[in-house]
């Protein structure tokens, strides 16, 4: 298993996802590149489209992460996904070796990132459960038409359940440099603040928050 594609879902990023997919397009660790434009009204897939050695799938209307994920799967021709968000700052060549070299290499089954400013309790514990920077076989992910079923934003942690279930070795790379703005922003305090609270809704529609403290547990346990 060593070819890898990646997928980077995209809602509104036009100042921000040029910068991303320079760090990808290219890259020797990546085989493929597949941004998904999640109905964006800002020129996120005009933005998108300047940069040479992608493949943009434009979706015609806003349906959520979960969903433009699944498209992107769906495009992948690779083993192995590298999933990225498209808002981060500061991603470099070698974060994203870091990332996938545990994989590739067979040191864990998995990997994940933890952002240098990814909120404090995570960097305590030495895991973001919620990251979306994830390096997973593709056959690992299941049928995309699960995905399509989860809330907007219910992707990460029905992807926790599914590590945790088949008892993946999970790598945690540390990322210093690498940061993912917060919502507010990039939207304001206000518009920030509720975007927070409905992505967060959205997760414990998928699992309750008892189960997110287990998943936090199982995964800690389950360091490569």
């Amino acid at each position: 298993m060593s070819g890898l594609s990646c997928v980077i879902p995209a809602y509104n990023e036009a100042p921000r996802i040029a910068a991303v997919l320079r760090s990808v397009v290219g890259h020797p660790a990546i085989d493929e590149v597949i941004v998904v434009d999640d109905g964006s009204s800002d020129g996120t897939a005009e933005a998108a489209a300047l940069i040479e050695g992608i493949r943009l799938i434009r979706l015609p209307q806003n349906r959520g992460k979960s969903w433009a994920v699944s498209v992107g799967i769906e495009a992948a021709s690779q083993p192995l996904i590298l999933f990225l968000d498209s808002d981060l700052l500061g991603l470099g060549p070698e974060a994203l070796e870091a990332l996938v070299a545990p994989v590739r290499e067979g040191r864990a089954d998995v990997s994940i990132s933890l952002r240098g400013n990814s909120p404090w309790p995570w960097r305590a514990i030495g895991l973001d459960y919620i990251s979306g920077e994830r390096v997973m076989p593709k056959a690992l992910i299941g049928e995309t038409e699960a995905l399509r079923a989860l809330p907007r934003f219910g992707l990460e942690v029905y992807l926790n359940r599914r590590w945790i279930g088949s008892r993946q070795r999970i790598a945690v790379v540390r990322w210093p440099e690498v940061a993912s703005p917060w919502k507010g922003a990039k939207r304001g305090r206000w518009e920030g603040v509720k975007a927070d609270v409905k992505m967060l809704a959205d997760m414990f529609r998928t699992i309750p928050l008892h189960h997110a403290a287990g998943q936090i547990w199982a995964m800690r346990r389950l360091r490569a």
